[in-house]
């Protein structure tokens, strides 16, 4: 089955999870990363989503891994509902295995998360808190305490083969409501004992409803609702590129002209967008007569 998301309540708890696998090979390949920048990408972006299903739908998120790691600063946003762009600051960047494990606390380093939520009125609320261990889950998980002051519990996993690609990633979200009670919340944390990683379940074919199910096993009254479609998927076109050059300088366009050419690269989604000298003309003398006006 194809990337998808999936909500489900039961009494007291609130549980999203989603399988990520075709988004986080798409981001690997657009910027070519190594299979510690994929993980750590990957990661990010599935936890966009999953936040993303805590909001409002008109709504948007952006998460910020600001780590001093050799990594660098990793972001990911969701532009429209069930979609999600991201890029990582060095995605070459390799390390070695830490305990059979993809070192991605050791790639992220110590330093801030920041979460923002955009509304339709273009209106900003940040949340930042420190990173706890650059592992991504154990911050996000961090982030909703402190933060939102919402008990959760976060998973996130991306299984990366010995041929760089993703095999498996995914991710689930698991919250305590005001009216969870003890027991509730001692059945979560014993299946969630018991569950193998979201990555693990991905590369396995097991999809989020059977993933929410394992999650909820021995609690009753549940409701799950049906899946949804995510994909990875960028707002950048050409027509942006134009007008990203078109804000520049009468010096700075000149000396593109002289070139010959100019290239714009959307740092999510590392699409590339050439522009030729005659482009670069009709866009100065365009920007010239509406300066004009």
């Amino acid at each position: 089955m194809s990337d998808h998301i999936i909500r489900a309540i039961a009494p007291g708890i609130r549980i999203v999870a989603a399988i990520t696998t075709e988004i986080a090979e798409e981001a690997r390949k657009r910027h070519n990363c190594s299979p510690v920048a994929t993980a750590a990408l990957g990661r990010v972006m599935t936890a966009a989503l999953l936040l993303s299903e805590t909001i409002k739908g008109e709504e948007s998120i952006t998460i910020r891994v600001a780590g001093n790691g050799p990594l660098g600063n990793i972001v990911a946003d969701t532009p429209e509902r069930h979609c999600v762009r991201g890029y990582i600051h060095n995605p070459a960047v390799d390390l070695p295995a830490v305990n059979g494990k993809l070192a991605v606390g050791e790639g992220v380093g110590t330093g801030m998360l920041h979460v923002t939520r955009f509304n339709p009125q273009r209106e900003v609320f940040t949340g930042t808190v420190e990173l706890v261990s650059g592992e991504i889950a154990e911050d996000i998980t961090r982030y909703l305490l402190e933060s939102e002051q919402i008990p959760s519990i976060v998973g996130l996993g991306v299984l990366v083969g010995t041929d760089g690609q993703v095999t498996g990633a995914g991710g689930f979200l698991v919250q305590a409501m005001p009216d969870a009670t003890d027991d509730m919340i001692s059945n979560i944390e014993q299946n969630l004992s018991l569950v193998a990683s979201p990555s693990h379940l991905a590369m396995e074919g097991v999809t989020a409803a059977g993933m929410v199910r394992l999650l909820l096993a021995g609690l009753t009254g549940e409701t799950v609702y049906e899946p949804e479609p995510v994909v990875f998927q960028c707002t950048c076109n050409r027509e942006r590129g134009a007008a990203m050059l078109n804000s520049l300088g009468t010096d700075e366009m000149n000396a593109m002209m002289a070139e010959g050419q100019a290239e714009v690269r959307c740092n999510f989604c590392n699409e590339l967008y050439q522009f030729t000298e005659k482009e670069l003309c009709e866009l100065q003398n365009s920007n010239n007569k509406e300066n004009q006006l």
